[in-house]
């Protein structure tokens, strides 16, 4: 099933870049979405719309939870679920910067199954498929093999080094880094470019889906904060945070955490 997902993700993921590539960044019409949720533009509604319609009518059966969607109750009972960022790093992609990236992914029963993450101004594809390896076009991921805490670089956000979230009361010496894009993030973590990234405020389920079995696939390890295993498809659709690596830095990081 995965593999039968997987070339349905890829082609969405394209057209979907198609799509808001044909929007201009700061001069597409945006808003602010209510409780501070941050903005959201009409390239994201226009995406979502896309992604919608052609995934679902491909697969009728499958479940439906996105950024831009008003969530309900059917997709609980689905087997099979889409969990969608139509536009991950919309404040990026409002900025001009090349670092947004669409995000797709398909759970079954809690666990995801196929990932695909697409940055189009990047034409970067990060794709996966439970069992069967990740790839950047076409080019098979290993994460780092970097076992040195001191040399490991990490992506994570300033909050995230507050001492009260670390056993030794401050956080490892690693070298920080940050990209705005979670599923950036994660993917940057599967090319092995950073060793791991963190992120300890409650996550939704349409940031990460699609990174976190792409780092998986690639040989590293994902979890949230506390080193459970991330399920998919909740009736709240937030999760504990998230830790993602290679196998070391993976490990590292989730026994240094309080």
């Amino acid at each position: 099933m995965p593999a039968h997902d997987l070339p349905l993700l890829i082609d969405a993921a394209r057209a979907a870049g198609r799509v808001a590539t044909s929007y201009a960044g700061a001069t597409a019409q945006r808003w602010d979405k209510p409780d501070d949720a941050g903005p959201v533009t009409e390239a994201d509604l226009a995406v979502n719309a896309l992604l919608s319609t052609t995934l679902q009518l491909a697969r009728p059966d499958y479940g439906w939870l996105s950024e831009e969607t008003e969530d309900n109750a059917a997709r609980l009972s689905a087997e099979r679920v889409f969990i969608v960022d139509p536009i991950d790093g919309t404040r990026s992609f409002v900025e001009g910067s090349s670092t947004w990236a669409h995000s797709i992914a398909v759970a079954e029963r809690g666990q995801v199954t196929a990932a695909v993450i697409y940055l189009p101004l990047r034409d970067k594809l990060y794709a996966a498929a439970l069992g069967q390896g990740a790839w950047l076009n076409g080019v098979p991921l290993r994460t780092s093999e970097d076992c040195n805490v001191t040399d490991m670089t990490v992506l994570a956000a300033r909050p995230a080094m507050v001492a009260k979230h670390w056993n030794a009361g401050t956080a490892p010496t690693f070298k920080r880094s940050y990209r705005p894009s979670l599923a950036y993030r994660l993917a940057l973590v599967a090319e092995g470019r950073f060793d791991a990234m963190i992120t300890l405020r409650p996550t939704w389920e349409w940031d990460i889906a699609a990174g976190t079995l792409i780092v998986r696939e690639a040989g590293g390890g994902a979890s949230d904060r506390k080193g459970a295993t991330l399920v998919y498809n909740n009736p709240d659709p937030r999760l504990d945070g998230v830790v993602a690596g290679s196998a070391c830095g993976h490990a590292v990081l989730t026994s240094a955490l309080a």
